[in-house]
């Protein structure tokens, strides 16, 4: 009988901790880093022989919108094809989950062109543990969770400007300190989204301060839409209120000197013991769905009725005001659910409307499209250079977080295929921004440690065996906004709790994997 299920020989060990990399090799017994040292007399089910190679905890992406494809298929190969072994999700406030038997259309109405879940597709379930377990082996991921402030502030209040009264606003922080209790990592907003957008400060802090109660994070989309460093600095203020912990979601910056703006902000914040980090991907441009774009108070009687509100000749003149200050020739069109509308997927939205305006507004012809994809339009922005966000990438208390939205019919953003080896490979060889111990661990062991997930992140012995095998030679990003659909290189293996999910860059097919799913519902440790 072997000694152990895998071994992995003579790889450089980036134990995920910023130390030196050094040489020994693996052993996995089960789920766990069974032995690590000289095992060359060790027995082993598999081995493998990693001369040459780096052996890395497996990478964690602390924002993105994975939440519907871990629920719809079984393997979400652009994440684990980079090395992510873990997807931490309910990020920017919105998703499935926590719902009632009133706002569940409603949010699979409003998602649609984020995670792609239809009406059919709903199980039944109510909270945000309802929907984690369900993901429990379902999937060749781990998965962590926020509660999203939309999902919760809609079911008690209604999607409209309405600030909850007492009894409203207990009900919330009853529902947070539930969802804490079972395993949550904290709470996440996107102030420029839908229902959360009508939230005050002073209701924030009151909500933040029962989830840091259980000492979770408050993880926050800020008001970017008023100015980055005026919705930082609010979310500081709600983070000492509350006593939180602070984390920005996607930081942003468009400029050099008010990327040093930030960042100067941050670090005096950091002086006055302010618990605050960052996530961002390697790319300068964003990607969002078009009603982002749209006026705050299309949303004040929810998604499905503000399909209504864009034939009013009010809301098309906001809306115009906002396309002025969109770059339309650098945004394109990256999915949309009408057969009819995918032959403008990949066109500029200059020249969609070009294409179709006639004598209408932009926001006229915007709307059109609007009203007939029911709101799922995806767009992808692609203007900017992207060395721009390296002072953030080279920054202490950034981590990643790929932001990466999904759907393999679409021109999607290249985020979803290349952060993680773009960070690996370009960012390191080519930039020389940190070395690659450095950017293991803003992968793996900084966003595990922050989010609270115990024995993940690290390699050392009985910590789970979330493992990526990768070349730091060769491993690169490939996709593009033109072609974003390309797999990276150098990525050889990655293993979730002990299976191999993907083995010599290519995919472990799902008949060939145990049942269940080696993917678990990782809960929070305090």
């Amino acid at each position: 009988m072997a000694d152990l299920d895998i071994v992995i020989r003579n790889g450089s060990i980036i134990d995920g901790t910023g130390a030196p990399a050094f040489t020994a090799d693996i052993g996995i017994a089960r789920d766990r880093i069974g032995r690590i040292g000289d095992l060359s007399a060790a027995s082993a089910t598999l081995a493998i022989d990693a001369a040459g190679k780096a052996v890395a905890p497996g990478f964690v992406d602390v924002h993105n919108h994975s939440d519907g494809w871990l629920l719809k298929t079984p393997q979400l190969l652009p994440k684990t094809r980079q090395g992510f072994t873990t997807e931490v999700i309910m990020a920017d406030g919105i998703s499935y989950a926590p719902v009632d038997e009133g706002t569940s259309a409603e949010w699979i109405f409003y998602m649609r062109s984020l995670n792609a879940l239809l009406f059919e597709e709903y199980e039944g379930w109510r909270s945000v543990a309802d929907y984690m377990d369900r993901l429990d082996g379902r999937n060749a991921q781990n998965a962590a969770t926020h509660i999203p402030y939309a999902n919760l502030r809609a079911k008690i209040c209604g999607f409209g400007r309405q600030v909850p009264d007492d009894f409203q606003l207990r009900l919330i922080v009853e529902e947070v300190e539930k969802e804490m209790d079972a395993g949550a990592v904290g709470l996440s907003t996107g102030l420029d989204y839908i229902a959360q957008c009508f939230s005050t400060t002073d209701e924030l802090v009151e909500v933040a301060a029962a989830m840091s109660a259980q000492r979770g994070l408050y993880v926050t989309h800020v008001r970017y839409k008023k100015g980055t460093l005026q919705g930082i600095r609010e979310a500081v203020a709600i983070g000492e209120r509350a006593r939180a912990p602070v984390h920005i979601s996607h930081m942003k910056g468009t400029t050099p000197e008010e990327i040093d703006t930030i960042l100067d902000y941050v670090d005096r914040s950091a002086r006055q013991e302010v618990d605050f980090s960052f996530d961002v991907y390697p790319y300068l441009p964003g990607s969002t769905m078009l009603n982002f774009l749209l006026p705050f108070e299309v949303w004040e009687a929810g998604p499905i009725s503000a399909m209504s509100r864009l034939t009013d000749s009010h809301v098309r003149r906001q809306f115009d005001r906002e396309l002025a200050n969109t770059k339309l020739d650098q945004s394109h069109i990256a999915w949309l659910p009408g057969k009819e509308n995918s032959r403008h997927l990949g066109k500029t939205l200059a020249a969609y409307i070009d294409e179709v305006g006639g004598a209408g507004s932009p926001a006229d012809v915007l709307c059109d499209l609007l009203i007939e994809e029911h709101l799922a339009v995806l767009l992808v922005f692609h203007h900017g250079d992207d060395d721009l966000v390296h002072p953030f990438l080279a920054h202490d208390c950034y981590m990643m977080g790929t932001d990466g939205i999904y759907f393999p019919d679409g021109v999607v953003h290249p985020r979803m295929y290349g952060s993680a080896p773009r960070l690996l490979g370009p960012c390191v060889r080519d930039h020389g921004l940190f070395s690659i111990e450095a950017a293991v661990r803003k992968l793996s062991g900084y966003p595990a440690e922050r989010f609270g997930l115990q024995q993940r992140g690290r390699i050392e012995e009985d910590c789970f065996a979330d493992l990526v095998i990768f070349d730091p030679d060769t491993v690169a990003d490939r996709a593009t906004y033109e072609d974003p659909h390309q797999f990276p290189v150098g990525i050889e293996d990655v293993f979730v709790n002990g299976v191999a999910v993907i083995r010599q860059g290519e995919e472990v097919v799902v008949d060939d994997l145990p049942d269940p799913l080696p993917g678990r519902w990782l809960k929070y440790h305090r």
